[in-house]
């Protein structure tokens, strides 16, 4: 038998190596990682479920709603942060926003106008005035001040577009109040500020961020969706400001509720990476058990 080309030998050692490291690399390999992990770490390797009365109610990984039909929250219990993913912690739509700091200019919607698919126009809102709307209505739920350094006291962004771009302002429009609403702020460098008139093109104006002397109380994690938009946990301070509600809801002393915060925080990584988080599942089941 003549000896084979070395074209043809070359593919049968390619053939052979490819056979030999998918029955290995495929298969061998994945089926010992899945048999140790189902062995040693079988609730973490099944989604770390966690179940209420012998039926699951959610994972310890990925954060849920706690809301009404109408998507109001349910005052008895904590609230999650905020989530980008779908329609909230959909982990088939694990996303941010995109959104960046600099996203501080709203779309004021149109009345009687239609979008692309021919629905009521609702505008955009941008991350500030998102951050800004959050932060209010945290503050009316939970009885703190919701009010923050760039937002107005009707909860958007405190953004003014002024004309000309450069010399003399003659104009002054707060964008993101659309009319009738008064601007957080009457005048600007002595030019009488407007409210924003949907649909007008306010983009040759320049854009002047208004920081305000307010103190934020309300938490970053409160008003900002995590990256996956998944994340199941909220900062102890985000708790510690729900407390009182949750407490007085249930009819449960504050010392009581703020025990079961501490039970249910995980400190760093390690003593020194990232930062102590409350799961807001755990916490909320160990607020039914009493």
């Amino acid at each position: 038998m003549e000896r084979l080309p070395s074209w043809v030998r070359q593919h049968l050692a390619a053939l052979r190596a490819l056979i030999v490291l998918t029955l290995i690399l495929g298969a061998a390999y994945p089926l010992l990682v899945t048999g140790v992990a189902q062995a040693v770490f079988n609730g973490n390797a099944n989604g770390s479920i966690i179940d209420k009365g012998g039926k699951p109610v959610g994972s310890a990984l990925i954060g849920q709603k706690f809301t009404d039909a109408d998507g109001n929250p349910l005052k008895q219990y904590f609230q999650s942060r905020p989530s980008a993913a779908g329609d909230g912690y959909d982990p088939t739509s694990t996303s941010a926003s995109n959104l960046g700091p600099e996203d501080i200019l709203d779309t004021l919607p149109v009345p009687g106008a239609k979008d692309d698919e021919g629905n009521p126009d609702e505008g955009k809102q941008s991350l500030l005035t998102q951050v800004c709307a959050r932060s209010k209505a945290i503050g009316e739920l939970d009885g703190v001040s919701g009010a923050r350094p760039y937002c107005t006291p009707d909860g958007v962004g405190a953004v003014l577009k002024v004309f000309p771009a450069v010399g003399t302002v003659t104009r002054a429009v707060s964008v993101n109040q659309a009319c009738p609403a008064a601007p957080f702020v009457t005048d600007y460098q002595g030019v009488k500020v407007e409210c924003g008139k949907p649909g007008e093109d306010y983009a040759a104006g320049r854009t002047v961020a208004v920081r305000g002397d307010a103190k934020a109380v309300v938490p970053a994690d409160a008003v900002t969706a995590s990256g996956s938009g998944l994340d199941p946990n909220i900062s102890p301070a985000y708790a510690e400001i729900q407390a009182p509600r949750v407490a007085k809801e249930r009819g449960m002393s504050l010392e009581k509720v703020e025990q079961l915060i501490k039970e249910n925080t995980t400190g760093r990584a390690l003593g020194f990476m990232g930062d102590p988080a409350v799961n807001v599942l755990k916490l909320n089941l160990a607020l039914d058990r009493g």
